[in-house]
């Protein structure tokens, strides 16, 4: 078995007697998020159960002409649906729980919300794999009972990985493998018995498919749903623990990215094109929300340009929620997402825009130009603030009349009071969200201090001197950006069928100074940029964008930029021998991006490339490879399977999934699920 089997029990997690746990999993883990997860794996099996029962009971209703029969059938689907229904808003409920997630340390943050993981059903891969083994290579499958058992438990565990960098790492583990998998076990040509049976994260809803495409999907969407979980279980009370939650909420949004731009034709819902662009949406807006949380940290300091910058960074925060919850009531997202989740991310938006008004309004109340400060600086600062001034007056005379900053600072004030009274008013409507004593305090503490606020430039002339005031543009000096983590990019997809590449060229690399003459970008392989056109390098022929492989006699295709600067930072002056290779733009048209299909069974377009780039050699050459080569299991040796591994990404394939799959399909059995 591999090295990655910790005995009795992670110690994270307590330990457990003559037990084994795949570092990053404890499948006995008591704690609140398991408990919450174990009640959604019995509701998703109930709810299958109700929906064999309508399948059933819709089935007699079409072959029975008996008008008693029918009314009986019709009485027992109305009783059917009625349980579905119920189930359907448990299934909500359980989405809607993310006090569980949160750090048992927060006091005074918003919540966040997680996203939770797909349940799926056990997979037997011993019985098929042993058989193709025997038929397609020649190898007796008993050889190989140690591997096939060691992926099983893999599999296994990543059925409950651990809320932290280790489950990640699991569930990466296993999406790497399946890669593998695909091209050594998956003929285009025939199946080999195996279905994989996912449930959807937000109906319950069962898909089975027999591709392996469906596998490797549902592995990336919990690996995205795991970095939201630990993304809530940050402390972000700290600098430390807000960059961790910025961190994997960055990442969760660049997996889910990365999986809608991969798998365009899933048959569950909560992997579509439209699902995954809100969630990735949802997701940034929160990291927005802790890079504000972060700036705002050490204290908000009472200054003019200070306040005018953090009206303008909670008015991207508004926005950005803004965004999320137009897109979460669209149809049909809005029949599928928890009615917590609109409501969360409305609360949100009115919340911050109050902020953004308040912290404005502050700026022009509570300060004035004064001979030593810096009008230019002041001036334009103001000037960014709208899109057009009020009453169209020039900002710096704005800014130097004290009584038109007042006007406009009460006109702010009172736009920031409404905003806090329609964020309460919102968050009175929604169950789910009152049990969140935390969210009501913050709302009520920040209405009150600008109701204080407004109490104290309170006079008679307010009603006949009204001006509604205009709304703030957003922004940021630093913006949530998706990244993808190295575990779905790197050579796995760079270096794949779809590309086309130059042979390696060898550089000598003399530095001048200590300097070599360009910065490196990416993460595994790493990227040759700003290359200085004079230096000894770019004479030799490098040029920009080529990609790094080796650095001496090291291979550097899986190497970060860290481990490659360590190998470059000591070079002296005789120089370094390095390798890079150039991406070459490909004159021949590929297949479209649809799904085909080849004697009835569904081709994906991995295996399309690899047909168009063999087609005039003999076809037979593709077996002649030496067995162990298709039998090695991990990615020990990662240059050979770099080269090894044409399927490894699918970032312009199209799946064979073309029947969406409704949030409750007319029939269990309707093709969609089987």
């Amino acid at each position: 078995m591999t090295d990655a089997i910790l005995p009795n029990g992670c110690k994270a997690n307590g330990t457990v007697e003559n037990g084994y746990f795949k570092k990053g999993c404890n499948p006995l883990a008591q704690t609140g998020r398991s408990k919450l997860q174990n009640q959604r794996a019995t509701l998703n099996q109930q709810i299958i159960k109700q929906m064999r029962m309508r399948a059933g009971a819709e089935n007699l209703l079409r072959a029975s002409s008996n008008n008693k029969v029918r009314e009986s059938v019709l009485l027992e689907l109305s009783f059917v649906n009625s349980n579905l229904q119920l189930l359907m808003e448990q299934l909500e409920g359980l989405n809607s729980s993310v006090e569980v997630y949160q750090n048992v340390q927060e006091s005074a943050s918003i919540p966040l919300i997680p996203l939770g993981l797909k349940e799926t059903k056990d997979v037997d891969y011993s019985v098929p794999f042993k058989d193709f083994l025997l038929e397609h290579y020649s190898e007796d499958g008993h050889d190989f009972q140690e591997e096939i058992s060691d992926l099983m438990d893999q599999r296994q565990a990543c059925r409950t990985p651990s809320r932290s960098e280790e489950g990640i790492d699991l569930l990466a583990g296993y999406f790497s493998q399946l890669a593998l998998l695909e091209s050594r076990f998956f003929s285009p040509n025939r199946q080999i018995g195996i279905f994989f049976t996912w449930y959807d994260t937000f109906t319950g809803v069962p898909v089975c498919q027999q591709n392996i495409s469906l596998e490797r999907a549902s592995v990336l969407f919990n690996m995205g749903a795991l970095y939201t979980q630990i993304a809530t279980r940050c402390h972000r009370q700290s600098s430390s623990g807000l960059q961790e939650a910025i961190s994997a909420l960055q990442r969760a949004a660049g997996v889910l990215h990365h999986l809608k731009e991969t798998f365009t034709h899933t048959p569950s819902y909560d992997m579509s094109p439209a699902m995954l662009s809100m969630l990735v949406r949802m997701i940034l807006a929160q990291a927005q929300e802790c890079l504000f949380e972060k700036i705002a940290l050490p204290g908000i300091r009472n200054l003019f340009l200070s306040l005018l910058k953090m009206a303008q960074e909670t008015a991207k925060v508004s926005e950005m929620y803004d965004h999320v919850h137009q897109s979460m009531i669209q149809t049909p997202i809005k029949d599928n997402v928890p009615f917590f989740w609109s409501t969360m991310a409305q609360v949100k938006s009115s919340h911050y825009r109050s902020l953004a008004h308040y912290f404005t309004a502050t700026a022009l109340m509570d300060h004035e130009v004064n001979p030593s400060d810096d009008e230019d600086q002041q001036e334009k600062a103001f000037s960014q603030m709208y899109d057009a001034m009020p009453d169209a007056h020039p900002p710096l005379d704005i800014l130097k009349n004290t009584k038109e900053r007042q006007r406009i600072g009460k006109a702010h004030l009172r736009r920031a009071i409404l905003e806090h009274e329609e964020a309460l008013r919102i968050y009175s409507l929604c169950r789910e969200l009152r049990r969140l004593d935390i969210l009501g305090d913050i709302l009520q503490a920040t209405l009150k201090r600008s109701l204080a606020k407004f109490a104290l430039h309170e006079d008679e002339d307010e009603f006949t001197d009204y001006m509604e005031a205009p709304d703030i543009n957003s922004k940021t000096e630093q913006k949530a950006e998706m990244e993808v983590p190295g575990s779905t990019k790197g050579p796995l997809s760079v270096f794949s069928a779809k590309q086309r590449w130059t042979a390696p060229r060898t550089i000598r690399l003399r530095p001048e100074d200590r300097d070599i003459g360009f910065t490196l970008k990416g993460d595994g392989p790493v990227q040759i940029q700003s290359l200085d056109p004079l230096c000894p390098a770019a004479a030799d022929g490098l040029r920009e964008g080529d990609y790094l492989v080796g650095v001496g006699e090291v291979d550097c295709k899986w190497s970060s930029v860290t481990e490659v600067t360590r190998l470059l930072r000591d070079v002296d002056e005789s120089g370094v021998d390095i390798r890079v290779v150039s991406m070459m733009d490909t004159s021949q048209p590929l297949p479209p991006k649809s799904a085909t299909y080849c004697g009835g069974l569904p081709k994906t377009y991995s295996m399309i490339c690899l047909a168009f780039n063999d087609e005039d050699k003999n076809p037979k050459s593709r077996k002649v490879t030496k067995k162990m080569s298709f039998l090695s299991w991990g990615l020990k040796n990662k240059s050979a399977s770099t080269l090894s591994l044409p399927t490894a990404d699918h970032s312009a394939s199209g799946l064979p999934w073309q029947r969406p799959c409704p949030a409750f399909p007319s029939s269990y059995n309707d093709s969609a699920l089987y």
